[in-house]
């Protein structure tokens, strides 16, 4: 294959030397450091999972048993698929510090077609995370609400499809509009944010184990895996959910102040700091209230609630929704960002990849938020969640595949990091994620098939020829410099 020819074909791949020259004139601003990216990947991590997710796989939901407190097993899975792609992740972005995490690492690797389906997968994932996010946050302003004494009107709190009379979710609609404004205040004021909501979520959750641990009640454990083994497998499938978040965080690389030192660190301390949260969280949630009892949108609230102690119940209500608010910031701002360089590439219009004066791409900032905050007003959390986690786990295979390409076809390649036991650890963060991918329901990959449909005619109407990696792009005509 000729150069002219590679360059018009579907696996033609960026260079990183590209890369380098665009990040000069991104008109992103650099102002993050390592503890706070640190504290956007913790955001991004923990939140709905301890919070919302922990009660619903424990307690179990229409059609899919419960899993009691081997909850923690499925964590624990979850935790060992995310460890392995997250290796992956540090490798990459401690070599590739740009905005499009996943996307990037897709394109300069395996070749366009790939990266457009990655980043196509993740523009509709990040949207639907910070969805259910939000949804999470209602259960718990509800719950908070009703500790104090007002109840809210069911047709505002739940949707049709939940089966308690509600229409719309409208508290969900809010938060999510809430958020969308504070990222648009730009990523310095989002940083800080985001590192001072971050300490106090820790200290929240140090504090309902610290004191949840003296409720234990032994005899909740048994059965410990009272549906069997199946169920727990599945239950790793949507908890799957509570175990990413670097990857969001990984597209604020070029908004790092060094983000090749920085990224690969955060990466990994991040994920190391939720799973151990996450394993004292689920031990002491389903220790102090029987997984039958546990209620699925506000564990911990009820957990309290049921061992007589109301007002800590409100207090976990209060602060459960500011923390889990910075999960919805991180994964607002990795779907923009992802949007924001696929633009740039010519994959999607330059509209939307213009900044503001805060450094902020505010058109797909407000598109992404609007719409996350439909998907949040109609459709219920379970549902969302597969969603989200079909396309995650899609891209988790994408970057270890990724990995171990650019392993051996680019192996001078400056790294800050290198993940170790190459290609075994990538190799098992594939395999891993594919098997927790089949434990999805069919209607999941149903709607999952059709938005890659979309996206595949998409690329080959606008993408494929606006590419500013195609000689012939109309892009070139007037673009004489890189997008600022």
């Amino acid at each position: 294959m000729n150069q002219q020819t590679a360059s018009k074909s579907v696996l033609r791949r960026k260079p990183i030397d590209d890369i380098e020259e665009e990040n000069k004139h991104s008109g992103l601003f650099k102002s993050l450091g390592l503890w706070q990216l640190t504290a956007i990947g913790v955001g991004g991590i923990i939140g709905v999972g301890i919070f919302s997710l922990a009660g619903l796989v424990a307690h179990g939901s229409e059609g899919t048993p419960g899993v009691g407190p081997a909850v923690l097993i499925s964590f624990l899975i979850a935790g060992l698929a995310s460890g392995a792609a997250a290796l992956s992740y540090a490798e990459f972005a401690g070599m590739i510090p740009r905005a499009g995490s996943a996307y990037t690492y897709g394109y300069v690797a395996l070749g366009e077609i790939i990266g457009w389906f990655i980043g196509w997968d993740l523009l509709l994932e990040y949207i639907a995370i910070v969805a259910v996010v939000a949804i999470g946050i209602s259960g718990y302003f509800d719950a908070f609400l009703s500790g104090i004494g007002v109840h809210m009107p069911t047709w505002m709190t739940s949707t049709a499809d939940e089966g308690k009379g509600g229409i719309i979710n409208l508290p969900a609609i809010l938060v999510c509009l809430l958020v969308t404004w504070i990222l648009s205040r730009g990523t310095k004021a989002f940083g800080r944010f985001e590192l001072v909501a971050v300490a106090i979520k820790v200290i929240l959750i140090l504090f309902i184990i610290g004191l949840g641990i003296f409720y234990v009640n032994a005899e909740n454990y048994n059965p410990f895996m009272p549906s069997g083994f199946g169920p727990v497998i599945a239950g790793a499938a949507t908890v799957f959910f509570a175990v990413f978040g670097y990857d969001a965080m990984s597209t604020a690389a070029e908004e790092a102040k060094d983000g090749k030192k920085h990224m690969p660190k955060a990466i990994i301390l991040s994920l190391i700091i939720a799973m151990l949260l996450y394993v004292a969280a689920t031990l002491v949630l389903t220790g102090m209230q029987n997984y039958k009892d546990i209620n699925p949108t506000a564990g911990f609230a009820s957990a309290f609630q049921g061992v007589g102690l109301p007002v800590i119940a409100t207090i976990i209500s209060v602060f459960a929704v500011l923390s889990i608010l910075t999960v919805m910031l991180t994964f607002l701002l990795g779907v923009t960002r992802v949007w924001f360089s696929m633009s740039r590439d010519g994959l999607l219009p330059g509209w939307f990849a213009k900044t503001d004066r805060h450094g902020t791409p505010q058109r797909v900032t407000w598109i992404a938020g609007v719409a996350s905050a439909f998907l949040a007003g109609v459709f219920p959390i379970k549902e969302v969640a597969d969603l989200t986690n079909i396309g995650i786990l899609a891209a988790f295979v994408v970057v270890c595949v990724s990995v171990i390409v650019f392993r051996y076809t680019k192996p001078n390649a400056p790294r800050t990091f290198r993940l170790p036991l190459m290609p075994i650890v990538p190799a098992f963060g594939v395999l891993a994620s594919a098997f927790l991918m089949f434990q999805l329901h069919w209607e999941t990959w149903a709607r999952f098939g059709v938005w890659l449909v979309i996206g595949l005619v998409i690329y080959f109407a606008y993408g494929r020829k606006h590419s500013l990696m195609n000689p012939d792009s109309p892009r070139h005509k007037v673009e004489s410099k890189p997008l600022a």
